[in-house]
């Protein structure tokens, strides 16, 4: 251990090894002083103010004491339509983004199309899809076949294409190569090598996939609806625009509730075809076909 005066004999003989502790700490007060006056400037521009804050939270508390009454308004039947409708509304949107993602997603595997001059604008055809969010095809959609579900299936299926397709484009990818190099040379054809050699092992990863997507859009559709959509979405807008705060807080639980119901659901299935995935994986490796000799 250096005792203290040695200490500072070191520090007089290499002051540039020893730095002060204004320049030690000037670094930290700078950053500080950066983040107060950024702070400070983004609040002045975006009109941040103590009394605008203490008026917002005064009525957010008058909100959030209706909020603890809920009830239905009389109308539990039609928002429970309502609230199946939007359900449907993400089931169909997933389905349809499945069905098409299934199909195009081999069109932007690297094993499966090779050449990168092909599959390089699949693969921006996906992020182009996937970039643009599923509420901006909404309003796309509202604007070009009118209000209700068909936008928000729509809506759903176009963003949820791009997703889907690169996560199973992903999956196809990381496939086994024995299993289709077995089909080929047992005399199969390329689209046979694609039904028996991949899509067995890339199945359960791409349900596991849709349902998640679903699980999410069930929550999307919410939000679809508040912009044309329909579903229960629309219910909520209508009853926020007319502060029936306890209505509100109704609709909101039942969205929750259904949300749970769903997401355990999905959770169930998705452990399923996961462990299902495995064991086929596992039956396909110990098989005499990938056994070496």
């Amino acid at each position: 251990m250096i005792a203290a005066g040695e200490m500072g004999r070191l520090r007089q003989q290499y002051p540039h090894i020893f730095p002060s502790a204004y320049r030690r700490y000037l670094p930290l007060v700078l950053a500080a002083v950066a983040l107060v006056g950024g702070l400070g400037v983004g609040a002045w521009y975006l009109g941040v103010s103590p009394a605008r804050l203490w008026n917002g939270l005064s009525r957010l508390g008058i909100i959030a004491v209706d909020l603890l009454r809920p009830h239905s308004g009389g109308a539990f039947w039609e928002l429970t339509r309502s609230l199946l409708e939007s359900i449907a509304m993400a089931f169909l949107g997933t389905l349809i983004a499945a069905v098409i993602a299934l199909i195009i997603g081999f069109a932007g595997a690297r094993n499966v199309v090779p050449v990168r001059f092909l599959r390089f604008p699949v693969r921006r055809i996906f992020d182009a899809l996937r970039g643009v969010d599923s509420l901006v095809w909404a309003l796309i959609y509202v604007r070009a076949v009118g209000l209700g579900p068909l936008a928000g299936v729509l809506a759903i299926a176009t963003s949820d294409i791009g997703t889907l397709a690169k996560l199973n484009a992903e999956a196809i990818e990381d496939c086994d190569r024995n299993q289709s190099e077995g089909v080929r040379a047992s005399g199969g054809n390329a689209a046979q090598v694609i039904r028996f050699g991949m899509l067995p092992q890339v199945l359960p990863i791409m349900l596991s996939n849709a349902l998640y997507m679903f699980e999410s859009n069930t929550r999307s559709a919410t939000i679809l609806g508040i912009v044309g959509a329909g579903g229960i979405g629309f219910q909520l807008a209508d009853r926020i625009r007319a502060h029936r705060w306890e209505e509100v807080s109704f609709i909101i639980i039942m969205i929750v509730v259904a949300v749970y119901g769903i997401d355990t659901i999905s959770r169930f299935l998705r452990a399923r075809l996961i462990h299902a995935g495995v064991s086929r994986t596992a039956m396909v490796q110990a098989s005499p076909v990938n056994t070496p000799s």
